[in-house]
């Protein structure tokens, strides 16, 4: 479910590194890295069917100050260390000392049910648990009183400090723009499916030197090539190559969907029809706000999501060629089932469902974050992922859709305390493992 912080994240203010298909991260989101702030929503059509208004974009929401707990003493991980079993591991406090509010005891008692199926059945990356670990939190949840959520946590689990606990914390949501599913008049940039001639090839079955690396191309006479870039796209190269599942009504709206990975179209009968990743070019990502920003284009405060879509709209022509220097295009579905899904292959929950380093964080398991804004503060479930959501106590939480999620996501960028949440028993185990031998 792909990524908004407080400032222009890497996602737009900095390029994706490497040749190879650039990672996915599910069908919530894109790969992404810091999230920028995001945009709040176009103002709604006057009538059906009206696609002409411009559209509005509010600042992103103030926070509400916290003072974060402190957390446990222990140094930082190293930058080189690679899973949270080699951050180092200390316990944290109590659950029942933590100030976890019913409200997200009961988001997250319904995010975790979701995941607890898929958290008992998957290798924890993380080096801390084992499927069997998770089994009678499990079994509890899924006739568990809402209304005694809270206690759920204090029963089931133990919290688990990972390094030094210094938790920074971004923003995603699930954006709507205008689209129609046919072309019409003000509505006619096409959102494309996936190409009938693109290829992708596992170069691991060529050399064991590149295992787990991919390329995506196609097929030119007896060669393989790059796919068509986002200027040959553009251009009209995938007529007859690939369907066309509808139409936007705002180019800058798309490309910024298309970073997002996944979405809303509001139709002009008022119906919506949600649209997810399914398919990239194989093309490098390059975060155009970092070009914008070294090109001495954007000033001081307009570094954000919503300064970077004011000077596109602003400056058409160069916005064009600007967006256009991004060469990686992003192919869509339709999506009917429920949604927007994480990294797990599951929905993931406004409000509740965050991405993690699942190398860091057991992908499904809870989180306490305690940070310096209220919204950011209390339980989390681990339920997706993000190309450039790296490392120990990094946290991107999801918001849902809508004006709230915009506007809350749009300006998520906390500091804080994070503690995992790990079934009872699990630390003494770990414990008993790593002491010396007498």
């Amino acid at each position: 479910m792909r990524l908004w912080g407080a400032v222009a994240s890497a996602a737009l203010l900095s390029a994706c590194s490497g040749g190879i298909v650039p990672p996915e991260a599910g069908s919530a989101r894109a790969a992404a890295s810091r999230p920028a702030p995001a945009p709040t929503p176009s103002r709604a059509p006057s009538r059906p069917g009206s696609l002409s208004e411009t559209p509005i974009h509010l600042p992103a929401r103030q926070p509400t100050p916290a003072i974060p707990l402190p957390a446990m003493p222990a140094p930082a991980a190293s930058a080189s260390t690679t899973t949270a079993a080699a951050a180092g591991v200390v316990p944290g406090p109590a659950l029942d000392t933590l100030p976890i509010t019913q409200e997200s005891a009961e988001r997250a008692l319904t995010a975790y049910r979701l995941s607890c199926s898929a958290l008992q059945r998957r290798t924890d990356s993380t080096g801390l648990t084992q499927g069997a670990d998770w089994a009678d939190s499990c079994r509890a949840a899924a006739s568990w009183p809402a209304r005694d959520a809270r206690s759920f946590f204090v029963r089931y689990f133990e919290t688990a400090q990972i390094g030094d606990g210094k938790a920074f914390a971004t923003g995603y949501y699930e954006p709507e723009i205008h689209g129609c599913r046919e072309r019409r008049a003000g509505c006619e940039v096409p959102i494309y499916g996936v190409p009938s001639d693109l290829i992708d090839v596992d170069l691991g079955l060529f050399s064991d030197d590149l295992k787990g690396k991919k390329i995506r191309g196609r097929v030119d006479g007896r060669s393989f090539v790059p796919y068509f870039d986002r200027t040959q796209i553009e251009e009209g190269r995938l007529q007859s190559r690939a369907p066309v599942i509808a139409y936007a009504n705002d180019p800058v709206e798309i490309f910024f969907l298309q970073v997002q990975g996944s979405g809303r179209l509001r139709l002009p009968d008022g119906g919506v029809m949600r649209i997810g990743y399914a398919g990239q070019n194989g093309r490098d990502y390059t975060g155009i706000g970092k070009l914008m920003r070294d090109r001495g284009l954007l000033g001081p405060g307009q570094a954000s999501m919503q300064g970077i879509m004011a000077y596109l709209r602003e400056h058409p022509e160069e916005g064009r060629a600007i967006m256009r220097e991004n060469k990686s295009f992003v192919f869509f579905k339709e999506l009917t089932g429920a949604g927007p899904l994480g990294a797990m292959g599951l929905p993931v929950t406004g409000w509740a469902s965050a991405a993690v380093d699942p190398k860091f964080v057991p992908l499904g398991a809870p989180a306490f974050l305690s940070m310096d804004r209220t919204d950011a503060t209390g339980l989390w479930v681990a339920q997706d992922t993000g190309g450039a959501i790296k490392g120990a106590n990094r946290f991107d939480t999801f918001w849902g859709a809508g004006d709230d999620a915009r506007a809350i996501a749009g300006g998520m960028s906390a500091r804080g305390t994070a503690w995992l949440l790990l079934p009872r028993g699990v630390l003494a185990r770990r414990a008993a493992a790593v002491a010396p031998t007498p």
